[in-house]
This record gives structure tokens, sequence and C-alpha cells, in this order.
């Protein structure tokens, strides 16, 4: 039986369904979440919060969307100190974002509320707005006043570690040895190919893709984005009321 996987449409997932395009559904990371959850795929390019909060699913090992510093497409952008701010309006495409400047405002003691980013073409009138993949990037081309704060460089200036923001998720009993094996290969032939990915891929310009899908990105899941991953896991346990578990990587 065809296995059945999804992911995102953003510049950063480029690589990691190289080979496997015409089997893979392209939906932004909540919709696939829903898809995952529903038995609708078996596995999917997820936020890695939905791995975490949510039971059911094994983390395919070795491969992630992370970064260690800045990731240039996950950022606060903000008009206010952010000691200022009281209200954030968030993509909410993505869970992990939002989760991830939750912890980081948190620990320094901030709790501004919460709300969802109406539409992205309101993003430039608002205070303070998050935004992620290519809205964000988009938002830091265009002309804008903000100041951006980085989650990724935010996140290692906190903790020395790499951030991992995406997984292959994979729904427990529906995968096997040719299903992972498949997703391991497309990210090794997506990276061997990445030259020619920065070269003719229409979004963006060449430079920018360069410097992000071969620097900022980081397609790795080792023993320090694992570590950095638990310390994620930590502190969504010491701020949120949410149950959270543990990864299982296979």
């Amino acid at each position: 039986m065809s296995k059945r996987i999804g992911s995102v449409p953003y510049l950063n997932s480029v690589p990691l369904t190289c080979g496997i395009e015409a089997e893979t559904e392209f939906v932004v990371p909540s919709k696939l979440a829903d898809m995952l959850r529903c038995g609708e795929l078996d596995a999917a390019l997820l936020s890695v919060t939905e791995a975490l909060l949510h039971e059911g699913y094994e983390i395919l090992d070795g491969v992630a969307v992370a970064s260690r510093g800045a990731v240039k497409s996950v950022f606060l952008a903000h008009r206010q100190p952010l000691e200022a701010i009281e209200v954030v309006h968030c993509d909410t495409a993505s869970l992990t974002s939002v989760n991830l400047l939750r912890v980081l405002l948190a620990e320094k003691g901030l709790r501004p509320a919460f709300e969802p980013l109406p539409r992205y073409s309101q993003a430039g009138l608002l205070q303070n707005v998050l935004l992620i993949g290519n809205a964000g990037i988009d938002f830091l081309h265009a002309e804008h006043d903000h100041a951006t704060w980085d989650l990724g460089s935010a996140w290692h200036e906190l903790t020395g570690l790499p951030f991992v923001y995406a997984v292959w998720a994979l729904r427990k009993e529906r995968h096997d040895d040719t299903l992972r094996a498949k997703l391991r290969q497309a990210k090794a032939d997506g990276l061997a190919r990445l030259e020619q990915t920065v070269a003719e891929h229409p979004d963006y310009d060449p430079e920018f893709r360069r410097a992000y899908l071969g620097g900022h990105i980081r397609y790795e899941l080792g023993d320090d984005e694992k570590a950095g991953l638990s310390r994620f896991v930590k502190l969504l346990k010491n701020h949120g009321d949410q149950t959270v578990h543990d990864p299982v990587f296979v």
C-alpha cells in the first residue's frame, strides 16, 4: 500500500521532499496536523510541538528542520520594547513558534496575551506580530518599521543549543522500514542537490536562498538537536499547563 506523506509549502522544506514531491501533499502545518490526526496521512513534516503535545506519534530519527542561531523565518516583529508588550498577534500556522515565543518571553518574566493574526496583509499595521515561514521572509523583504527578534537567535542565547522547529511525525503502527528509508533518502538527495535548488528555486533571490538553506536552516536531528528538544520539553512543562510527551525516535 502506498504511504501517504504531507509537508509544508515553505522554502525550508524543499530539501526534505526531494524526489517524493509527486506523492506528497503540501499544506500549512496546522492543516497537516489535522490530516495526520484523522488518519489521512501516515507521515507529515510537522511543527515539533504537535508531536510533543499529542499521543500516537513517533519521530523519524536523523531528520529535522532546525537552526543553531538565527533562523530568519521565525521572529517577533515588534514596535514596542519586549517588556512593554501586552498583546502579540500570532501566525497560527505553526504551534511550535507560538510556544517557543511564549517560553522565551516567560523566561524573561513576560506573559503577554496571544491573539491570532487575522490576515498576513495586516501584519505591518500591528504593533507586535509573530511571523513564520515564507510569510515571515516576505515581511523581512518588504518595507517595515518594526524591530525583529529572531527566535532562533533568542533560543541559542538562552540555551546554547539548536532549536528544532519541525520533524517527520509518523503515526504509530502506520509506518515501516520502507517509508522511513524513503524519507531519509529524500533528505540525502535534497542536500546533495542543494546548490541546484539554490540556483533554480523561484522563491526570493539566490543569495538569500544560499544563506537560508545552506546556513540558517539545519536538517540534522543529532545529539545536539535532541538536547535542544529535551530543553524545550522541560520549559514547556515549566511554563504551560498542557501534558507534554517525551519524544520517541525511530
